[in-house]
């Protein structure tokens, strides 16, 4: 019971998890900022080049 309680090889994997999971909600919540933003640039741009 005290090697099981030591043992820390899981612990790297579920911290990378929780990382990757924040790192998800950040990019689904900064989404929609981003995409309209890229439509308004390439509106311009292609109102530009009319």
């Amino acid at each position: 019971m005290k090697k099981f309680i030591k043992d820390e090889s899981g612990a790297t994997a579920i911290e990378y998890g929780l990382i990757a999971a924040a790192m998800a909600v950040c990019l689904l919540t900064a989404m929609p900022y981003i995409t309209a933003a890229l439509v308004t640039k390439f509106n311009n741009i292609g109102a530009a080049l009319k």
